[in-house]
């Protein structure tokens, strides 16, 4: 009888431990980057190409905030023209942080289609980490 207990609980332990596998298998892989620099955007949206490749089906969001001196040159519309079409092509959102906004006096209605604000991008940040997302400052 205690055998027979024992295997019970040793076939249910197995079992249970493969359903979690199973589960943490079908998690998608998202991804945050915090940037202070427009440079890097490039790089960025090319990892994220690479990671989406990678992933396959695994992979879910990517999001970019723009933070510090960098939200100035969010106002070149021509320039970042290639940034936010691959942006869109490779699925990244892209975001202001409305604190660097404030500090540098920009208006949240002057950016380029395709750049959303998020009022503060470092709790952003903090607030995607605790969601399980994979994050990096530059």
């Amino acid at each position: 009888m205690k055998l027979k207990i024992a295997l019970l609980a040793m076939v249910s332990l197995m079992l249970a431990g493969q359903v979690e596998a199973q589960n943490h298998f079908k998690e998608k892989s998202n991804y945050f980057v915090l940037t202070r620099n427009i440079k890097q955007l490039q790089p960025i949206l090319l990892t994220a190409k690479t990671l989406a490749a990678s992933d396959g089906e695994q992979f879910g969001e990517f999001h970019v905030v723009i933070c510090g001196k960098a939200v100035k040159d969010l106002l070149d519309e021509k320039a970042l023209s290639p940034i936010l079409s691959k942006a869109k092509k490779y699925k990244v959102t892209l975001l202001a942080c409305g604190f660097s906004l404030q500090k540098f006096d920009i208006n949240p209605d002057e950016l380029p289609l395709g750049i959303s604000v998020t009022e503060n991008g470092i709790l952003y940040g903090f607030q995607l980490q605790k969601r399980g997302f994979y994050t990096i400052t530059l």
